[in-house]
């Protein structure tokens, strides 16, 4: 790696679905109660995407937002990494019609699969290829919409998901000042305590499959290996970083469960007041949740420039990543 090469966020943005669905409305479509979901999640409301709309409209309005924060031009971009499992086919990549949406030439473009992981399995991958020179300025997006893959009948799951994207810039910085450290892994023994089993090549898309589209989880084992992996991985890349918990500004845990955010702070030993929390408003939007909630905190306030943060998460794979950015 060429040692004078850095990158550093240059701009945000992020985009949602227009309708809201409340614990109040759940209540009409599923055994459930307001007071049951916020007590075991802290979940109050998620943005629900109409059906039949893919996730590129909303990562393109996304982009488009991290583009003017930026103050870039869409020609400027050289790389296009999508973190999603809810891409709007099984291919071309979603991230070549976000290519086309936003008129970009030129440029290469992938999506990403690391589930809840997504956007900072490729905000490590941009960093990389920023500061080895192969790239220049890459938009780094994570974006799903997870309803399309809900079983509404299923209270334990579909209390959870929203539908959302969230867009950063990426691109090069004069000293190592911007994206500080990340850290990436995986393990594949748990795949199957966090699944969509249908519609791959074991279980194709056949009418005796259709129940096999929804995701299924066990519960209480994701929420164990999430506390654990998290705040693992917020220490290696504190310690990559060579700082310290103190020296975080704010705290932004990917947004699955209120519980697991507590949790991690506690082990951690951050002060909740230095840490992002925006899960009862969106519910989980797995890889788009990280970057709603930094464009969110940059916007009213909560991290100003110079500020440091870090971002955690844990998703299906398992996969769990940090990452660790100076604003």
């Amino acid at each position: 790696m060429n040692a004078d090469l850095y990158s550093m966020i240059l701009g945000t943005g992020h985009a949602v679905p227009e309708r809201i669905l409340t614990n109040s409305d759940l209540e009409k479509m599923v055994d459930t109660t307001d007071q049951w979901i916020f007590e075991r999640t802290g979940i109050r409301q998620r943005h629900i995407a109409p059906q039949g709309t893919g996730i590129s409209q909303y990562a393109t309005q996304a982009a488009k937002q991290a583009l003017e924060d930026a103050g870039l031009d869409s020609q400027d971009i050289d790389l296009i990494i999508l973190g999603t499992v809810t891409g709007d086919y099984k291919f071309p990549a979603t991230a070549c019609l976000i290519q086309q949406n936003l008129g970009i030439e030129h440029a290469a473009a992938f999506d990403l699969s690391a589930a809840c992981s997504g956007f900072l399995y490729g905000l490590s991958l941009a960093d990389s290829l920023i500061a080895t020179g192969k790239h220049c300025n890459a938009l780094v997006i994570g974006g799903e919409v997870l309803t399309s893959m809900v079983d509404w009948t299923d209270r334990n799951t579909c209390t959870l998901f929203g539908d959302g994207a969230g867009a950063v810039v990426v691109g090069p910085a004069r000293d190592a000042s911007g994206i500080l450290a990340t850290h990436m892994a995986s393990d594949g023994r748990y795949h199957h305590l966090l699944i969509n089993p249908g519609c791959g090549s074991i279980n194709p898309p056949t009418p005796e499959n259709l129940h096999l589209h929804a995701i299924q989880m066990e519960g209480r084992e994701v929420f164990r290996h999430a506390v654990i992996t998290m705040t693992d991985a917020l220490g290696k890349v504190l310690e990559k970083a060579g700082m310290s918990i103190e020296d975080v500004d704010l705290l932004i845990p990917h947004q699955a469960n209120l519980r697991i955010i507590q949790a991690i702070g506690k082990k951690v030993g951050i002060d909740e007041k230095r840490i992002y929390v925006n899960v009862d408003r969106f519910g989980n939007t797995s890889a788009a949740s990280i970057p709603i909630a930094l464009d969110e905190a940059r916007r009213n306030g909560k991290l100003k420039k110079g500020d440091v943060a870090a971002m955690v998460t844990f998703g299906a794979g398992f996969t769990w990543a940090a990452g660790l950015v100076r604003m």
